[in-house]
């Protein structure tokens, strides 16, 4: 059994939290075995959080050519790798800051989608820029979740959503489970679903179902996603900028004149400690 202990830190954005680990020559954790992210991830035997953050010099990873100041090596609570995540981000960012590791010029971090410039606001909330969305189709997506069927809006943000608009938030069930979807070739990889309702001319509600982990409190591409996705329903011209609820609370998405999106919201580290290697699953 190996001996020894890695340092930890667990926060969240929007109540969508994460336990990050630092390892900033990629030395201590490898290639980030994916029964460990589980095992951390686990809410009963492990720390609990929906992905793992780890926190890499730029210089120092191995995953994509160019990785930022600083690289988010970002796993679902599954193990899965995935692309991007903008709760995730800000959490990853409120940690560079606090550990001191950032000066007062915006941070690039690195991601699997993509360099991501970060922005720390004087109000204490974190702006990320998004990049532009995509629109891969095809067209006549539909999704399915507690026996309803709703037409959907594929929506790339380095990783893939489908956004339905609902009438009642109510109206998908316990999202657990992954809906379905079809066409089935639209999303070889999984997707996250979307369930929206307008509450005003630019404020929505949602809640998602994230594939590789469940329903979560809150989703940053998914508000991102949501966001273009109403706009363009509503026809409205950019640059246009949302409310968007969800369970966790609050965020703020701007769909820029230059077709970046700009995702502002909190983000806060609240605990740290070491984990003992003696109990990880052998």
């Amino acid at each position: 059994m190996s001996t020894g202990t890695f340092p930890w830190l667990k926060g969240h954005g929007t109540e969508n939290d994460f336990v990050l680990l630092p390892d900033p020559d990629g030395s201590v954790h490898g290639d980030l075995d994916a029964a460990l992210v589980r095992f951390l991830c686990d809410r009963y035997a492990g720390i609990g959080a929906d992905g793992v953050l780890r926190v890499i010099e730029g210089s120092q990873q191995s995953y994509v050519e160019d990785g930022g100041d600083w690289f988010m090596d970002y796993r679902n609570a599954d193990g899965s790798v995935a692309e991007m995540c903008g709760n995730g981000i800000r959490v990853f960012a409120r940690y560079l800051q606090e550990a001191g590791l950032t000066g007062d010029k915006p941070v690039r971090v690195g991601t699997r989608a993509g360099v991501k410039e970060i922005v720390f606001n004087d109000d204490g909330t974190i702006t990320a820029d998004m990049g532009e969305p995509g629109f891969p189709g095809p067209a006549g997506i539909v999704v399915e979740a507690n026996g309803h069927q709703w037409p959907a809006l594929h929506v790339d943000m380095g990783n893939p959503h489908a956004v339905a608009f609902v009438d009642s938030l109510a109206e998908p069930g316990w999202l657990v489970e992954q809906p379905g979807w079809s066409p089935l070739e639209a999303f070889p990889h999984g997707v996250n679903v979307e369930f929206v309702v307008r509450k005003g001319p630019n404020e929505v509600e949602m809640r998602v179902h994230e594939r590789g982990a469940g329903e979560t409190r809150s989703c940053g591409t998914g508000t991102c996603a949501v966001a273009v996705a109403s706009a363009r329903a509503a026809r409205q011209s950019l640059p246009v900028t949302y409310r968007v609820v969800v369970p966790g609370g609050v965020v703020s998405v701007t769909w820029r004149e230059d077709n970046h999106l700009e995702l502002t919201g909190p983000a806060v580290v609240h605990a740290r400690g070491e984990f003992d290697r003696a109990w990880l699953p052998a």
